[in-house]
């Protein structure tokens, strides 16, 4: 196949979502060779090819089940009938979903949103800090794989322009000020999102819940947001709690 990197790379600057088949094995007679790669899209568009045919569409088919289920899959086919082929020869494949990493954007850098970046270095996580504050983060210090963005908490919409909701999406509120706390809370609650999670009291949690439903019609409250955050570990101190927090994001991402 031609420039498949390129075209990877391509997709993976638009964070669209797409597959990579690799033929790994190939015994007796088949129309495709060791190392033969298609990329498919979501839509079953495809790039490249593994010799065509039942054998290609079939492939395309389960391509597309491993975007929508985020998982790898590795097939066996023998070419026989079912394929209209009598041959009898044997591909063995590798389908692999890409641009699916989850993506953290984390509201408030903070102490405790501070020690979350550091604590999700070398996690499939991309992780993103974002901060109302100004000039606040030549204050910080946090690792250099995190992207740092700036908002401007007079336009709302660079709040929302800061996020790429997807189903990969992860959202944690953790600002200096409650008001941005909500605001944000209700502006995830109405975009696409894998997990949403509030630093907070119980208190607080039914005070938004009563907010959201009362005076936004937003029905369903605080039922699809996390709130208090984190596994319940015992510790207070901020890295305690980025610790309980982290370890409640790698929950949610591997239970899938």
């Amino acid at each position: 196949m031609q420039n498949w990197i390129d075209i990877l790379q391509q997709y993976e600057e638009k964070q669209e979502p797409v597959a990579l088949v690799t033929v790994t094995k190939c015994l007796g007679s088949t129309p495709c060779v060791v190392s033969s790669r298609m990329i498919v899209t979501k839509s079953g568009m495809i790039h490249g090819t593994i010799g065509g045919g039942k054998l290609e569409f079939k492939a395309i088919d389960e391509a597309v089940t491993a975007i929508n289920e985020n998982r790898i899959i590795e097939l066996t086919f023998t070419l026989g009938p079912e394929f209209e082929q009598c041959c009898g020869g044997k591909v063995e494949l590798i389908i692999e979903p890409m641009n699916q990493s989850p993506e953290l954007f984390l509201f408030g850098a903070g102490h405790i949103g501070v020690e979350i970046c550091k604590l999700l270095a070398d996690t499939p996580f991309k992780v993103n800090l974002i901060d109302s504050r100004e000039d606040w983060f030549s204050k910080i210090d946090v690792p250099k794989t995190i992207t740092t963005i700036s908002v401007n908490t007079n336009d709302f919409k660079t709040f929302k322009d800061a996020v790429r909701w997807s189903t990969n999406c992860y959202v944690l509120v953790l600002t200096h000020d409650h008001a941005i706390d909500f605001d944000v809370i209700s502006l995830a609650l109405q975009n696409g999102t894998k997990y949403i999670g509030l630093i907070g009291s119980k208190t607080k949690r039914v005070r938004f819940n009563n907010m959201l439903i009362n005076d936004l019609n937003i029905k369903e409250g605080m039922s699809n947001v996390v709130c208090p955050i984190g596994i319940d570990l015992g510790g207070n101190a901020p890295k305690e709690i980025a610790i309980s927090v982290v370890a409640q994001l790698l929950q949610v991402h591997y239970k899938e």
